[in-house]
């Protein structure tokens, strides 16, 4: 099994910690992980601006760095639920077809493929986890709450195997952090607002960290912690499940 490792762009220019933690984590696994050193932006914020009709470029450059991979993934829901319905050439659809069928977001990759049950990570810290709005509704890494089936979450399934960590329970678990891509540009006040209120109720629960299994939602919130002083601090979920931290 080879996977390509795909890195969004906010995350290679901002956030490298979280790409070496999955980029660590799939290799302490066992998988055989290439980096195509040719990748760029996915297109996702054209898109989400109106300008999809301008991403041709894009499309044809991951498809031309990914198409050669039994899989491809990447530390960020948002980006991969992008390629999965929005990823298109207009000279050969079925590679791009391929392709959307075998993209997948880290913690989807790690328990529907290769079905991790164990981790040797130790993160002795009270966590609040963050359910992305495009990971739990878009490509169903987790249950929601409002719904009356069985209660499932691969991100807390995953971090339920690290030794010492404490998942705080939060009052609204499903709630928006008010992110949205380019909405917290256009709507700047609505956004903080729901910022806002999403960091209180894991700072009212006792939280130390806030994790997610997407690094924008977490940007948005460390802005806030940052603005607010909190000692509280964001982390991506892969350096979480490759965490060696001890008692």
């Amino acid at each position: 099994m080879t996977v390509g490792l795909f890195i969004p762009c906010y995350i290679d220019q901002f956030y490298p910690n979280a790409a070496i933690a999955t980029l660590n984590l799939l290799k302490k696994l066992g998988v055989d992980v290439v980096y195509p050193t040719r990748q760029t932006c996915c297109g996702q914020p054209m898109a989400n601006s109106g300008f999809e009709h301008l991403t041709q470029g894009c499309n044809d450059l991951f498809i031309d760095n990914f198409s050669q991979f039994d899989y491809i993934v990447s530390p960020s829901g948002s980006c991969v639920l992008h390629i999965k319905d929005h990823l298109h050439a207009e000279n050969n659809e079925e590679k791009a077809t391929e392709v959307r069928k075998k993209v997948y977001e880290l913690t989807e990759f790690l328990t529907d493929v290769l079905k991790v049950e164990q981790l040797t990570a130790s993160f002795p810290h009270k966590v609040g986890v963050h359910q992305s709005c495009h990971g739990q509704r878009g490509l169903m890494l987790a249950q929601m709450t409002e719904l009356v089936a069985a209660p499932y979450s691969k991100p807390m399934h995953l971090l339920n195997m690290v030794a010492g960590l404490e998942i705080v329970t939060l009052n609204r678990p499903d709630e928006c952090c008010g992110f949205g891509g380019t909405f917290c540009v256009a709507e700047e006040a609505v956004s903080v607002k729901m910022g806002k209120d999403r960091v209180s109720d894991h700072l009212h629960n006792g939280a130390e960290f806030i994790t997610a299994a997407d690094m924008s939602c977490l940007m948005h919130m460390e802005g806030i912690l940052r603005r607010q002083k909190s000692n509280v601090k964001v982390m991506h979920i892969a350096e979480i499940l490759n965490a060696q931290e001890f008692n």
